[in-house]
């Protein structure tokens, strides 16, 4: 008779149920694994065997047959060892054939049976709650797969406790969620010198997630704001917690036994890769713009990237998500992210420092910035250029607004937008509406809407663009309080749509 147990398959962030099949039959001694097995897979009848032993298990002089069903979906990675196990004990009668069927189980075996945490547990409780059934999993992932309340998870510490909690010896008790203390940030705001219509940018930005480009002279202080947008940026909901916790756990990035409230901030170099970035490789893992999901994507340098690379973030910053595809493998990821992105003037950096500009001033300037292709520089709502701070500024003591006044103002601004689109599907922030409720809900007054038509005349802005401009002003009047969209709104929003120059 045929023993079964569950596990999952990933393919994105969704984890697909896997049924694992186990037949114990006469004929010469074999241990098979099939089913579109990988390395990995395949390697786990040895780290079984090895497990059985360190418990006093010996294996029958039996063929020993494991299916993995459906048998055209790829199963790749460590975490089948655990239901391969149980199925195979169940079909041992050594656990009961009807409990185990009642789990969706997944976790490496170490030679001594000691169960290693793998990938993925948040997912797969996930998939197990779908399913109804319960999820069992190494004790170290049992605080992260809780945070799904709709199914029982059962963390155990080795292959043993699994025994004797099927056979009634010793019951698992249910794992409970667990969260990451946040950290203490020491990087303030007021610890930033000057730069008072850059830190608005940045409280604008932060209020209703929309792109930042910051352009200035190198040590003008561009990466040093960027680091201290995580902390006027309100914690995670537990939706939103939940939702990147699902990415950061297929990247292996939970390890802390629990799942962070903090929004994600992900620095990035310009040598990166568009595979690291959009996500790929041969299993088409996620990459830093869905790592970066309800977080910060900084990518520093902008232009240094590679045109192919910057061209790729297009599309994502549109539609929220990203599909990667690959000859065995098409993964959708979300990847609704702030991208905050910092460039010099021109390749040496001092455009408008004449004693130590170049010679090719002004024309490096419109050659370096050209890097980025005018649809891309389209997407960024806000522009801010970030002038050199004298040195004789340095000197004076921390002035301005603190992170935690700003993260205030900020907060009470997401929750009205929180409350605006409660009933509005796919839409969280002020960033993603579009059409005719944007028109609803940014439609600004008669001084206020002849201020824009002017503006979109003269300047030549894009449909795009234009429509960008009422979101930031939108957000601009949500930090005042404000319930209708007025002149002064319009206006600073434009104002940072061309900060530089006519992009």
């Amino acid at each position: 008779m045929v023993a079964r147990a569950y596990t999952v398959a990933f393919d994105g962030i969704e984890a697909r149920i896997v049924e694992v099949q186990c037949a114990v039959a006469a004929g010469l001694p074999a241990f098979s694994v099939v089913g579109l097995p990988d390395k990995a897979v395949s390697e786990a009848r040895d780290r079984l065997r090895a497990a059985l032993v360190a418990m006093g298990v010996a294996l029958p002089s039996k063929r020993i047959t494991v299916n993995l069903s459906p048998a055209d979906l790829p199963k790749e990675g460590s975490h089948f060892d655990l239901p391969i196990a149980v199925a195979l004990l169940a079909a041992l009668d050594v656990i009961p054939r009807d409990m185990a069927e009642g789990v969706v189980a997944l976790g490496e075996l170490s030679l001594d049976g000691r169960l290693v945490p793998v990938i993925g547990a948040l997912p797969a409780a996930m998939a197990a709650a779908e399913a109804g059934r319960a999820l069992l999993c190494p004790k170290a992932c049992g605080a992260e797969a809780a945070w799904v309340g709709a199914t029982q998870v059962l963390a155990a510490p080795d292959l043993a406790s699994v025994v004797r909690h099927f056979t009634g010896q010793a019951p698992l008790a249910p794992a409970e969620p667990g969260e990451i203390a946040p950290e203490a940030d020491p990087l303030d705001l007021s610890d930033v010198k000057g730069q008072e219509r850059a830190k608005r940018a940045l409280e604008i930005a932060a209020a209703g997630r929309h792109h930042l480009l910051l352009v200035g002279e190198p040590g003008s202080g561009k990466s040093m704001l960027a680091a201290r947008i995580p902390g006027i940026l309100p914690p995670l909901s537990p939706a939103e917690a939940l939702e990147t916790s699902m990415i950061h756990s297929l990247a292996g990035l939970l390890d802390e036994g629990g799942i962070s409230r903090q929004r994600p901030f992900r620095y990035l170099h310009h040598t990166a890769s568009a595979t690291a970035i959009v996500g790929g490789g041969r299993d088409a893992w996620p990459g830093e713009i869905s790592l970066a999901h309800n977080g910060v994507l900084f990518m520093d340098e902008f232009p240094e990237f590679p045109s192919k690379v910057l061209d790729t973030l297009r599309q994502p910053i549109e539609t929220g998500e990203i599909t990667v595809s690959r000859a065995n493998a098409h993964s959708r990821y979300p990847c609704r992210f702030l991208l905050v992105a910092a460039a010099n003037p021109c390749k040496c950096g001092y455009l408008a420092d004449p004693a130590r500009a170049c010679a090719r001033v002004p024309h490096c300037g419109e050659a370096y910035l050209g890097r980025i292709s005018g649809p891309l520089m389209d997407r960024f709502d806000l522009r801010i250029e970030v002038p050199p701070v004298a040195f004789r500024d340095l000197d004076l003591p921390a002035s301005g607004e603190s992170s935690a006044l700003v993260a205030k103002r900020v907060a009470a601004a997401r929750a009205l937008q929180n409350a605006r689109f409660e009933h509005a599907p796919r839409v969280r922030v002020n960033a993603e509406a579009e059409g005719a409720l944007l028109e609803e809900i940014a439609a600004p007054d008669a001084e206020g809407r002849a201020l824009l038509l002017r503006a979109a005349e003269r300047f030549r802005l894009t449909a795009r663009g234009y429509h960008r401009v009422l979101r930031v002003a939108r957000t601009i009047a949500d930090l005042d309080g404000a319930d209708r969209v007025a002149r002064p709104h319009v206006a600073e929003a434009v104002n940072f749509r061309l900060a530089i120059g006519n992009l």
